[in-house]
């Protein structure tokens, strides 16, 4: 009985593999449709256009650069004293607050590595010591401001910091 139930399987099995082969009459009736479309769209006849000449004024639209208004960005007022790095201006941009001064220093490393003047600064903030990574400082706000929108791609939680 098994010897009869393997035997049919395997006829079905090499009936199916038989039935997918692709046929030769499929191929080439495809292969001529292509070439008469193809020599059909090469019989078609061209008319010859007339050109038209005309002058055209090249116009440079005038672009102008919004100003922005930095006025309006928050800053945070905080004591902070100097730990490490480039001196501390007015108006910081830190881009991390950390709790171990070694991770802070690490992160200010990167920082110069990358050619900004960077330092940490020490808060205390409800009895917490927090170490500000802060990138660059300026002396004023809207530089300040300006510098934060630029590194906000590569550091989201960016804030100005103003010194006491």
């Amino acid at each position: 009985m098994k010897k009869i139930l393997f035997m049919c399987a395997a006829v079905c099995a090499v009936f199916m593999m038989s039935s997918c082969k692709s046929k030769e009459s499929a191929y080439k009736k495809a292969y001529e449709k292509a070439k008469a479309n193809q020599t059909e769209a090469t019989t078609t006849t061209t008319t010859p256009v007339q050109q038209v000449t005309t002058n055209t004024q090249t116009v440079t639209p005038v672009t102008t650069t919004p100003v922005a208004d930095y006025s309006n960005v928050q800053v945070r007022n905080e004591n902070v004293s100097f730990v490490e790095g480039s001196p501390l201006k007015q108006y910081g941009v830190v881009v991390a607050s950390v709790t171990i001064k070694s991770n802070g220093v690490a992160l200010m490393q990167k920082l110069a590595g990358q050619g900004y003047n960077s330092c940490v600064a020490q808060a205390q903030v409800n009895g917490q010591t927090f170490y500000r990574v802060v990138a660059c400082s300026y002396d004023t706000k809207p530089e300040a401001a300006q510098k934060r929108a630029q590194l906000e791609g590569q550091y989201p939680g960016a804030w100005l910091l103003y010194k006491k």
